[in-house]
């Protein structure tokens, strides 16, 4: 009995002393902390960045998100700390050109405010209580004064002295109908159900303030969650760096305005607009990047042009040069980056060649390099780009994914994704290419868990466009035992999965995990490939990419002899849910399948989703033309429903508008019409963005009922 006894009490010491490494489980997902807004400090010493966890709630299995701001030696050497832990969170970090205090941004009231907190210790001070809210904080040189970005509705726009002190109207047509030159924004009577055309005129207008009534005559009425008449313009406004400073606009108009930078010496700020002329916003897509005095709030464009879209600005740290982004306006480009001088001319802009979108543009202090992400081949790559040579060498490699980042001297921080750990900082030496990790906000439960890790392969599909795919065993693979396997299809159509995606990590993991080996590939149309593989699907949705991932599932399983052929599944969301509607509809090797947030009825799709533009952008028209008619017509899966007998389940939040939750509507009944093994599952309140950053008591459902669906059919 007692040596029974001690043998019990060392295997539970044993347990306690050394955890036994397991699986993921689907509410790891609760684990994953978050990185991003990566700030280092004016001498290159420190670093301030953000951090997202999920807390729970006081309800049972409810969680939220929380963002707090935190600091860390940027070359590692001290375990990273909070700054901020109020429950109201904290977010956009900005640090003052002294490096002794950061800016951040909180909800205070119900909007976004301005806060300061000195490093000394204390509590944070609030600097603004601006009645439209503040965010994108940015210091001037000196750190006296603050610029910040506000959103300001027409009405109030209209209505407001300092943005608009003639009370003058758009010169765009708002395109209500029978009212000319927009009189219906200057109506003065007082409200009356029972007055003259005016009051009631009044009237109707309180009940659309008070929300009982919505007038939609916006093109754009499509938001997230809902559908909206309302418009609505960003403008900048300055301010002193001290509380209860009071604001001054330095933007006005029926305009929109951007990411404004101070210029070293000079009165002048680079800003990116939205100059929409005598265009209704919702009908132009160009963007132009302008100079704006201070001091007078006059502006000129530098740079505009018609059917071109310029961006992501970014001045030199002497004022001497500015790098930038241009592109059509079309959703199937790759913009391409250039430097100009500041008081030059477009046509001495020197190009930057790299087929790849890009972003986080930044300058070394010499202003000789310039510094930028971008998705390739799987991951997210860290470049450096020499100005003299025009050369673009990577940090890093594709199997892994570079997020924030923030660069002063020699020392690069960065937020680094990888298959063994989905979020952590890294510090590097920009000259040698060596990084070190900093943090360790998944570390320590990660290193528990037993991972699978993907296998790179490719092929070369009829157009002779080389397609990448990934292979992940199972996670407790035992030789000479089959698996069932699951193909995953990202969305988009231009979206990129591979080691270095962070989105998708938790769920590769859960489905090895719960003994399923995992395929997922790059068909043509994803992003992280250049231009012409991103414009290889135009005109092609289904067939196209069809055959490519196919291809990639038929290729891994022929070269694997644990997978076994007779019990696959294929599951993904958005456009994948659109991909794998087709491919029921023409193929029949699936034992069940899971389409989310899809898109069926391209005809349909054009009025129901905000996202609508991904009509004409990809099939050249509107479904009101023939020609285009009969190409929608033949890319619709609705349009092959009675060929779909694999049993299938379908998701939509009920307040997605991106791709419209009519259009799942459409397919679940016309299946149940014909009599097919059909379950349709319902998110109330959540939006097109679920899985990503949506409730997580839903995100738990949605993925555990996908498992649970499979099992039916695989098990």
């Amino acid at each position: 009995m007692r040596s029974c006894l001690l043998a019990t009490l060392f295997l539970l010491f044993h347990f306690c002393a050394f955890p036994q490494t397991d699986a993921i489980t689907v509410t790891d997902m609760l684990k994953v902390k978050t990185i991003g807004s990566v700030q280092l400090s004016p001498d290159g010493e420190w670093v301030a960045f953000t951090v997202t966890s999920i807390d729970p709630e006081e309800t049972k299995w409810e969680y939220r998100y929380v963002t707090q701001v935190w600091i860390a030696p940027a070359k590692g050497g001290a375990t990273p700390r909070a700054l901020t832990t109020s429950k109201e969170g904290a977010s956009q970090p900005v640090w003052h050109p002294a490096g002794d205090r950061i800016i951040f941004v909180r909800a205070s009231e119900g909007k976004p405010q301005l806060f300061q907190l000195s490093l000394a210790g204390g509590e944070p001070t609030q600097l603004t209580r601006f009645k439209y809210g503040a965010g994108s904080p940015r210091f001037s040189p000196d750190g006296k004064q603050l610029l910040f970005t506000s959103s300001i509705s027409l009405r109030d726009l209209v209505a407001d002295s300092s943005l608009n002190p003639t009370g003058s109207v758009p010169e765009w047509d708002t395109e209500r109908p029978g009212f000319a030159n927009n009189s219906w924004l200057t109506l003065k009577a007082s409200p009356d159900p029972d007055g003259t055309l005016d009051q009631v005129r009044a009237y109707l207008a309180n009940n659309e303030k008070d929300r009982k009534a919505k007038v939609i005559t916006k093109l754009n009425l499509q938001e997230e969650a809902t559908t909206s008449g309302e418009l609505s313009f960003t403008h900048i406004f300055l301010t002193d760096a001290v509380p209860g400073a009071t604001p001054r606009p330095l933007t006005r108009g029926f305009y929109s305005f951007s990411n404004p930078q101070w210029v070293k010496n000079s009165e002048d700020l680079i800003v990116e607009a939205d100059l929409s002329g005598k265009e209704h916003p919702d009908r132009t897509l160009e963007t132009q990047i302008i100079r704006l005095s201070r001091t007078t709030g006059n502006w000129e464009v530098l740079l505009g042009k018609k059917g071109v879209s310029y961006n992501s600005a970014s001045v030199s740290p002497s004022g001497k040069w500015l790098a930038y982004q241009q592109g059509t306006t079309s959703f199937v480009s790759v913009p391409q980056l250039l430097v100009m001088p500041l008081n030059g001319t477009e046509k001495q802009a020197q190009l930057i060649p790299y087929d790849r979108n890009k972003g986080g543009i930044s300058w070394n202090e010499e202003e000789t390099n310039l510094y930028f992400t971008a998705q390739s081949n799987g991951g997210s790559l860290l470049l450096k780009a020499d100005l003299a040579s025009k050369k673009v060498t990577p940090y890093n490699t594709s199997d892994e994914g570079a997020g924030s980042f923030g660069v002063k001297g020699n020392t690069l921080v960065y937020v680094k994704t990888e298959v063994a750990n989905p979020f952590e900082l890294y510090s590097m030496h920009t000259g040698t290419g060596a990084a070190v990790r900093i943090s360790s906000f998944n570390e320590n439960w990660v290193k528990q868990k037993k991972l699978s890790f993907p296998e790179k392969r490719s092929f070369v599909n009829e157009k002779g466009l080389t397609v990448e795919y990934w292979v992940m065993k199972p996670t407790g693979y035992k030789e000479g035992q089959k698996y069932p396997v699951v193909l995953e299809i990202h969305g988009g159509p231009s979206a990129m999965w591979g080691p270095g995606e962070s989105s998708m990590w938790h769920e590769f993991q859960f489905w090895c995990s719960k003994g399923y080996g995992v395929v997922y590939a790059n068909p043509r149309g994803s992003g992280g490939y250049g231009y012409d593989f991103l414009r290889a699907n135009v005109n092609d949705w289904g067939n196209g990419p069809m055959n490519d991932v196919l291809n990639a599932l038929s290729k891994a399983t022929a070269a694997a002899a644990w997978a076994d052929t007779s019990r696959m599944v294929v599951t993904g969301g958005s456009y994948a849910g659109y991909l794998i509607g087709y491919i029921i509809g023409h193929d029949k090797r699936f034992k069940a399948a899971c389409s989310q947030r899809g898109v069926y009825d391209l005809r349909t799709f054009f009025g129901e989703g905000n996202a609508w533009r991904l009509v004409p952008n990809y099939f050249g028209g509107y479904p009101w033309e023939k020609a285009v008619l009969s190409v929608l017509e033949r890319e619709s899966p609705i349009n092959y429903v009675e060929q779909i007998t694999t049993p299938y389940i379908m998701f939509h939040g009920e307040n997605d508008l991106r791709t419209g939750v009519i259009q799942s509507e459409q397919m679940y009944k016309s299946l149940k019409v014909l009599g097919r093994p059909v379950e349709y599952v319902r998110h109330p309140g959540a939006t097109h963005e679920i899985t990503r950053s949506g409730n997580n008591r839903q995100r738990i459902d949605q993925m555990l009922r996908t498992w649970e669906f499979f099992e039916r059919f695989v098990r």
